[in-house]
C-alpha cells in the first residue's frame, strides 16, 4: 500500500510480492551507481599532495559504495534476480535526481569544494530514529533500505527463506578486490546474511543505530581508529575538524584542525557536456574516450554480477586508467580560467570500439 503525505508525495511503496522486491533491489543498484561519477569527479579534481586527508575521505567513501553497489548485487542475486549495471539508464545525463528519490536529492558533476560537500551531505543525511521506510519517493537512503528490509522479512514470514533465497551461491561476490578496505563484502544466502548487507549498508552512510558518528568498522587509511560513517566524515571537510573518540552528531567534530587548499583543486567546469565543444575537437575527443572506458568498466561490473565474479578484481584495474584520463581532461583549459571534465555519458556496448 502506497501513503501520501500532505504534498502528495508518495512515502511508502509497499513491498509484497518477489517481483516488487527485486524491482526494488535493482533500484538500488541504481541508486549505488548513481553517487560514483559524482563522488570520482571530486576525488579526480583533488591534488592528492595538497590536500590529502579530502582525497582520504572521498577515494574512502567511493570504495564504500563500490562495496555497497556489489552487496545489492549480491541480494538481487540472492533472491534470484538479474543485476543490471550496462544499462543506459544507469547514467543519466548531469545534472540528474537521484533515482527513484526526493526530488531535493540532485546530482551534479563538481570540483571539490563546499557546493560539492553540500551535495555529499545531503545525499548521506542520515534518517532520524522513527521516520518512516519509504521504497519510493524517498528522503533519506536509509528509509528507502528500510522499505527493503520490511519487504525482506514479510515475504520470508509469508513464504519462507527457502522460498525467498532461491538464487545461486555461485553469483555471489566475496571481498577479493575490496578485502584490504574497511568495509566487509559477503554472500548473501538467507535472511540474516542479508539484513547484515543492509545494516553494512546504512551504518557506513548515516553512523551505526543512526544516533553515531561511527560506522562500527575500522579506518582503512587508519587501520588502529574507528571508521566515522560517510555523512560525518564530510562534516569533518565542512567544519574543518576531525571527530574524536567521545565525539557525537550533538557535539560535532572537537578533534584536530583540517584544511584544504583551494589552490590544489582543478578548476573543472561544472556538469561538462560533450555538446559544449564540436566533433573532433580535443576535449571532445578525450571525453568521448573517457565515456568509451567507463562503458567498459560498466560491462565488467555486469559480468562481475551475472556468473563471473572474478572480473570484480578486473574492474578495479580500469578504474585506475579512468583515473589518468580524466585528470589529463582536468588539465585541458576550457575557457574563463576553467578545465574540462568528464561527462560520464553512456556509450552503447556496439560503440565501444
Amino acid at each position: 500500500m502506497n501513503h501520501q503525505g500532505p504534498t502528495g508525495r508518495t512515502r511508502f511503496r509497499s513491498i509484497t510480492t518477489m517481483e516488487d522486491l527485486r524491482e526494488h533491489l535493482q533500484w538500488a543498484i541504481e541508486l549505488e551507481h548513481a553517487t560514483l561519477p559524482p563522488y570520482l569527479t571530486a576525488l579526480y579534481s583533488l591534488d592528492p599532495e595538497r590536500n590529502a586527508h579530502a582525497v582520504e575521505v572521498v577515494s574512502s567513501v567511493f570504495v564504500e559504495e563500490m562495496i555497497h553497489l556489489a552487496l545489492v548485487a549480491n541480494l538481487l542475486n540472492a533472491v534470484g534476480g538479474q543485476p543490471r549495471v550496462d544499462t543506459p539508464r544507469i547514467l543519466s545525463p548531469h545534472p540528474r535526481p537521484m533515482p527513484h528519490a526526493d526530488p531535493s536529492m540532485q546530482l551534479s558533476l563538481l570540483p571539490f569544494g563546499q557546493e560539492a560537500v553540500t551535495m555529499f551531505l545531503r545525499l548521506e543525511q542520515p534518517a532520524h530514529p522513527g521516520d518512516p521506510a519509504e521504497g519510493d519517493a524517498y528522503m533519506t537512503i536509509g528509509q528507502f533500505y528500510d522499505a527493503i528490509e520490511r519487504g525482506l522479512r514479510h515475504l520470508c514470514a509469508e513464504l519462507g527463506e527457502e522460498q525467498v533465497f532461491t538464487g545461486d551461491p555461485a553469483r555471489q561476490v566475496a571481498a577479493g578486490p575490496f578485502g584490504h578496505t574497511g568495509g566487509r563484502l559477503s554472500p548473501v544466502t538467507d535472511l540474516a546474511s542479508a539484513l547484515s548487507a543492509l545494516e553494512e549498508i546504512v551504518e557506513q552512510g548515516e553512523g551505526a543505530a543512526r544516533v553515531d558518528v561511527w560506522d562500527g568498522d575500522m579506518d582503512m587509511f587508519h587501520p588502529q581508529t574507528k571508521a566515522v560513517s560517510h555523512y560525518y566524515r564530510f562534516q569533518e571537510l565542512a567544519q574543518g575538524r576531525r571527530y574524536q573518540p567521545g565525539d557525537t552528531p550533538e557535539t560535532g567534530p572537537t578533534g584536530e584542525t583540517l584544511t584544504v587548499d583551494r589552490a590544489g583543486v582543478r578548476p573543472m567546469r561544472p556538469n561538462p557536456r560533450l555538446e559544449d565543444h564540436p566533433e573532433g575537437s580535443a576535449i571532445r575527443t578525450a571525453q568521448e574516450a573517457f565515456n568509451i572506458a567507463y562503458g567498459k568498466l560498466l560491462q565488467l561490473l555486469e559480468q562481475a554480477f551475472n556468473g563471473n565474479p572474478a572480473m570484480l578484481g578486473v574492474s578495479v584495474g580500469t578504474m585506475y586508467a579512468l583515473k589518468g584520463q580524466a585528470q589529463s581532461l582536468m588539465a585541458m583549459p576550457d575557457g574563463g580560467g576553467l578545465t574540462a571534465g568528464p561527462t560520464f555519458d553512456y556509450v552503447a556496448p556496439e560503440d565501444r570500439g
